[in-house]
């Protein structure tokens, strides 16, 4: 994935025109259209407040814990449909990779890069609410965007694993499937990570140990409460603080390895 391909005038306008094309075909002859990437997690928002804010209390203790709710929610969301997306897009492009000769990562960017779009105008949805419940916003939003990159580089990197890994194996989207529901629960989006330290401090900060829980508590901590507790607070051992950064990076090196050593052999496994 050399810098002047990456770069090059024929891919930047290869990777727009897929973006375009996948984000029209996903709502193509829905009645709502673009409005459904706003609507789906405010309608799963609006479902999981009233069970985990309302009837089991959750947020008790927490600072504007409905907003914290639906940022959580927005950036899992993203991050799920980033992966799933990601791992696809191989195989559906299947057709344009043995007929024409390009970077085999431009298709794997083109569906996160969709995913992303989908992010940005949720987030715009997600400040309205933090404004509306007045949250006083200060210096250290300046960190919300790194946190945001950070989703963006670890999706895209586990998107580039799976898409390679699909193309031999259709089963792993199964296993992936039952992955993220797994990590949905490991993951403080609908809970409070308080409420595990509570129990048991030591599960707390294995949680807070995975790069998904640092990305969310790091947004959260920056754009809505500065008593939401982070990785680099909560964990006392310095190495171990950049555990999760380390897991993304390692994820990115291995990913884009198994990747560039796998993809001359799509067209032929597709």
């Amino acid at each position: 994935m050399e810098l002047s391909n990456i770069f090059s005038r024929r891919n930047r306008i290869l990777l727009r025109e897929l973006v375009m094309t996948d984000f029209k075909l996903r709502y193509q002859g829905s009645i709502l259209g673009y409005l459904w990437s706003l609507l789906k997690p405010l309608m799963l928002f609006a479902i999981l407040y009233v069970v985990f804010i309302h009837f089991m209390r959750f947020g008790d203790g927490s600072d504007h814990f409905a907003v914290q709710l639906l940022l959580g929610i927005v950036l899992w969301s993203f991050f799920v449909e980033a992966t799933m997306q990601g791992m696809s897009a191989i195989v559906a492009r299947g057709d344009l990779i043995r007929k024409i000769n390009f970077p085999k990562y431009i298709i794997v960017v083109s569906g996160t890069i969709s995913a992303l779009i989908n992010l940005l105008l949720n987030l715009v949805v997600v400040f309205v609410f933090i404004v509306a419940n007045g949250v006083q916003i200060s210096w250290e939003i300046i960190w919300f965007p790194l946190a945001v990159l950070e989703l963006y580089v670890f999706a895209l990197a586990i998107a580039f694993l799976l898409s390679a890994l699909y193309v031999k194996f259709r089963d792993i989207s199964h296993i992936w499937e039952v992955v993220m529901q797994g990590m949905f629960y490991a993951t403080p989006v609908l809970f409070p990570i308080t409420i595990v330290a509570g129990i048991n401090s030591l599960a707390a900060k294995i949680l807070m140990l995975n790069p998904l829980a640092q990305i969310i508590q790091d947004a959260r901590y920056a754009s809505i409460s500065k008593n939401v507790i982070t990785t680099w607070s909560y964990i006392e051992n310095t190495p171990l603080k950049l555990v999760p950064f380390a897991i993304v990076a390692l994820t990115v090196v291995f990913a884009t390895y198994y990747f560039k050593k796998n993809q001359k052999y799509f067209a032929e496994n597709i």
